[in-house]
């Protein structure tokens, strides 16, 4: 029974610290996961850290996928990009919500915002050698007035966009519709999420915009 407990302790001790050799100096852990990533059977792990790098928009933070390799941490995959800035929500302050692993499948919701309220969800999985978007799913609005939800599949181009006005009273409001569109060929990864300009989708008939 001795032995046993001292090969756990020896074996959990090494996973500890090699995770700590790959911790951004000087960062807080936000959240770590455990979940297959790959269809190994063999989970991953998934840290979210509050890095000590800020900017005007509040501190850096960096997301990393570690695969245990041979007993060992290793990077699969890590981005600055995915996770917004502390202070990205607005008024709201941090925009973080939670990271979860469904069905292989790597989920990040973020939100934010006042009286107007914004949140977003992105879904990756791996391949191609990255973790593509391939889900986005948002809303936006203010309770009121009007509520606008979009979702949109990548994988298959399926872009579903509805728009619930609650005040008719206001005209820039319009009015409630729903508009199923398909655009393919965005390309969109763990490392270029949010470095890039917002990409913008005018939909054919209502001719709203809509923005990934």
């Amino acid at each position: 029974m001795n032995c046993i407990l001292c090969f756990l302790t020896v074996m959990f001790s090494n996973i500890y610290f090699a995770q700590k050799e790959l911790q951004p100096e000087g960062s807080e852990i936000i959240e770590s996961i455990d979940g297959d990533l790959d269809d190994d059977t063999i989970p991953e792990k998934v840290i979210v850290y509050n890095t000590k790098d800020s900017t005007d928009f509040g501190n850096i933070r960096e997301i990393q996928i570690l695969k245990n390799v041979n007993g060992k941490w290793t990077v699969l995959e890590k981005s600055r990009n995915a996770i917004l800035k502390s202070q990205d929500g607005g008024m709201m302050g941090d925009p973080y919500g939670e990271t979860k692993i469904e069905k292989g499948i790597l989920i990040i919701s973020q939100s934010g915002g006042s009286s107007w309220k914004w949140g977003v969800t992105d879904k990756y999985r791996l391949q191609n050698g990255h973790f593509e978007l391939i889900g986005f799913s948002s809303t936006y609005g203010r309770p009121g007035d009007y509520w606008v939800d979009v979702d949109y599949n990548l994988s298959t181009g399926q872009i579903i966009y509805e728009k619930e006005v609650e005040s008719t009273d206001i005209p820039d409001n319009g009015k409630s519709e729903k508009e199923i569109f398909f655009k393919k060929g965005i390309k969109i990864n763990l490392q270029n999420r949010n470095q890039e300009k917002q990409r913008q989708i005018v939909l054919p008939k209502t001719k709203e915009k809509i923005y990934i």
